[in-house]
């Protein structure tokens, strides 16, 4: 096939790609030592190239040849031959525990840099074109959490903003939003955007000793949504996992009697607003969009009815048999909520406050909280993304993978909101992941662009691919066959030729 002249610039993406490391094997997929791997786009060809990032966790397990850094899902444990001081030692300082740099998840671009995430306190800088590891930085030393999300939100002037949640005060747990700027002051070219990283806002946990788990938000053009689901962890298991000799993960509890709890930030005062919004329980891990009408906040998850989806991806259950004895528990239901934050003051208590045509509803209830039903849009999508142009307005197009029972994706999809319509790709023995959006440069229409996935073939015989589908049609545009073992990957971002700063610069 053939690219568009128009597409030049780099599909850069990030996953866990070593799970061995000498004679000691993580226990979940998501542990696996980062590997990044790129697509570059120069002149209708296509460039690919993969590395390792080399993270301070990857240099010390590489050094030992073993697992000495621990992650989410493998609790790691220091050479048994130190001494017994040092041992005890480090039991104590295990309390909030020295997170692993291990960035896997996503990247992110902060002011003209890149940086490769994951959900603690460290990200990684990293060379775009060489993928090559560049310095640490810790939040903490910026902005009192000990953990983010790898799912920044990007505003019109190119400012991140991002939320975390602060464990540090004893007893006083909260989330923080804060705002890293695209740009610094002319005088003060030599510092980076980190060291004018502002909190936006704080809002307290409802339990200060569980705090809910999120891995995304949400964001309109007037404010900033943080859901609060019961999927919690628990801090003071944490504190004593390393002793216990259990994973983090197994910290996380979902209680599924309790609610979960929506909050809302206006952007502008940076307050809560203070009426009550809640739902059902739900675990969820990927906000899709999110917008304003007449009033009302609308915004689109994909959640699940339990937690099953990470225990999926324990490597045991990870065998040759992976597709049929993997089935999910709780399939992924990509959800409307419209919440209506201008509503008729005496309404009576039981009454529908929404006000718009939708299925959703929001009941006001005697204690002045309202209960959020969401309308179903569809099922069985995850890994949505959508033309970053709409985000925070009213849109039509999600792209995702199709994913169905089995966690693994097997198909792209796109799913016309308004319509409900779908479109599909798919081939046998074929991975894809997420799907990523790139607008055309003369784009009139929401849809006017390609859509960019890599393959990986359940054959090893079969080369992986990438895949460049056009993204009104979902037709085929080309493919580019790489002759490599690639890596199943999580997330990523497509970077125009003109944001790749040369070496020169």
């Amino acid at each position: 096939g053939q690219l568009p002249t128009w597409l030049q610039g780099i599909l850069l993406r990030n996953g866990p790609g070593m799970h061995t490391i000498g004679d000691s094997k993580y226990n979940h997929w998501f542990d696996g030592l980062a590997l990044l791997h790129s697509f570059t786009f120069k002149d209708g060809e296509v460039y690919y190239r993969s590395k390792y990032l080399r993270s301070d966790t990857y240099n010390c397990n590489i050094e030992a040849n073993r697992i000495v850094v621990s992650e989410f899902g493998t609790m790691a444990y220091p050479d048994p031959c130190k001494n017994i001081f040092a041992k005890a030692f480090s039991y104590l300082s295990h309390t909030i525990p020295e997170f692993t740099d291990n960035c896997l998840i996503n990247i992110m671009k902060a002011g003209d840099d890149f940086y490769a995430t994951s959900e603690t306190n460290f990200i990684r800088k990293i060379n775009p074109q060489t993928l090559e590891t560049l310095e640490k930085v810790d939040y903490n030393k910026y902005v009192a959490v000990n953990v983010a999300t790898s799912h920044p939100h990007y505003d019109s002037a190119g400012n991140v903003l991002n939320i975390g949640t602060s464990i540090v005060d004893k007893g006083k747990t909260k989330y923080v939003l804060f705002k890293i700027p695209s740009s610094v002051p002319e005088e003060e070219k030599k510092k980076s955007c980190f060291k004018h990283l502002e909190v936006v806002c704080s809002i307290p946990s409802r339990s200060l000793l569980h705090p809910s788990y999120y891995h995304s938000f949400g964001i309109t053009e007037n404010y900033i949504i943080f859901v609060e689901q019961p999927f919690r962890l628990d801090i003071l298991k944490m504190a004593t996992a390393y002793i216990r000799g259990v994973n983090w993960a197994s910290c996380l509890a979902y209680h599924k009697d309790d609610k979960t709890w929506f909050h809302f930030i206006d952007r502008k005062t940076k307050k809560e607003v203070s009426t009550k919004f809640y739902a059902d329980a739900m675990v969820f891990f990927h906000h899709i969009n999110a917008y304003e009408e007449d009033g009302h906040i609308i915004f689109d998850i994909i959640a699940y009815a339990d937690n099953s989806l990470y225990d999926m991806f324990y490597l045991k259950n990870l065998d040759k048999d992976f597709e049929e004895n993997t089935k999910l528990t709780a399939i992924p239901v990509c959800k409307r909520y419209v919440v209506p934050l201008q509503y008729d003051k005496v309404a009576e208590v039981g009454s529908n406050l929404v006000t718009i045509p939708s299925t959703a509803t929001a009941v006001k209830e005697k204690d002045g909280n309202i209960y959020c039903q969401p309308e179903i849009l569809c099922e069985g999508i995850e890994l949505p993304r959508i033309n970053y142009d709409y985000n925070g307005k009213k849109y039509k197009y999600v792209y995702a993978t199709e994913v169905q029972w089995s966690p693994v994706p097997t198909k792209i999809a796109k799913f016309n909101t308004q319509t409900r319509e779908m479109l599909h790709w798919g081939q046998d023995h074929c991975w894809p992941s997420e799907p990523v959006f790139v607008p055309s440069p003369d784009a009139k229409e929401e849809d006017d662009g390609v859509v960019l996935t890599c393959v990986v073939r359940t054959d090893p015989k079969e080369a992986p691919f990438l895949l460049i589908l056009d993204a009104k049609t979902f037709t085929e545009l080309g493919r580019a066959s790489v002759d490599v073992e690639m890596h199943l990957d999580l997330h990523g971002m497509f970077i125009p030729e003109q944001d790749v700063k040369t070496e020169t610069e």
